[in-house]
């Protein structure tokens, strides 16, 4: 009988939880719940890395493009604007440059584009050929009314109307400080994407 106690005892503790050193019990069960655990938390660390890498990357894809987006509008619309259009020779690759030289008020209309391809126009007293920005400033163009003419006033006042242009010499001498600045603006303007050819003659022919 006493043998048969003891393999009682020895069944129950194999089948059961084992004592450790100190007394205390360990769980197969806890312990695989212990181990699941550390995974999910592994698993959640790497996918907070690789989601910080992925948003690193479509950072810095964002950054190129805004970066090539801003160069297009710089660079891209200035050339459209100089331009006569996408897959037409502008009239200005095909004309000859002109000699510097000033002009009248009357010498100045004879280039509208109507009559000949190339578009002069004058601002604060100095003449530009604008031929290659033709798709503006030629007839059909959205500034077609400043070919030809002294555009000053017009741009200083930001009026495209015909009774801003004066068919005589114009002075500005009634435009304010903030127009005369606005004026001054666009001769700088012009100076940096035209060619500047002379000065408007004071007195017309």
């Amino acid at each position: 009988m006493a043998a048969g106690d003891g393999d009682v005892k020895l069944g129950t503790l194999g089948s059961g939880s084992e004592s450790s050193s100190d007394g205390s019990s360990e769980s197969p069960g806890g312990a695989g719940a212990a181990v699941e655990g550390g995974g999910w938390a592994a698993a959640a660390l790497a996918l907070l890395t690789g989601g910080g890498e992925m948003l690193l990357n479509v950072a810095l894809v964002a950054l190129v493009l805004l970066g090539a987006y801003r160069l297009w509008v710089r660079w891209g619309r200035r050339g459209l604007g100089a331009g006569a259009g996408a897959g037409e020779e502008s009239p200005a690759a095909s004309l000859p440059r002109m000699k510097k030289r000033d002009f009248s008020l009357e010498q100045l209309r004879q280039y509208d584009g109507s009559r000949t391809p190339r578009i002069l126009l004058a601002v604060n007293g100095k003449v530009f050929d604008v031929t290659k920005g033709s798709k503006f400033y030629g007839p059909a163009g959205p500034y077609g009314i400043f070919a030809g003419r002294d555009a000053s006033r017009g741009l200083a006042t930001f009026c495209l109307d015909k009774d801003a242009l004066k068919d005589e010499y114009d002075d500005l001498s009634d435009l304010n400080a903030v127009q005369m600045e606005s004026v001054r603006e666009w001769e700088m303007q012009f100076k940096g994407t035209f060619i500047l050819l002379g000065s408007l003659e004071v007195l017309s022919l």
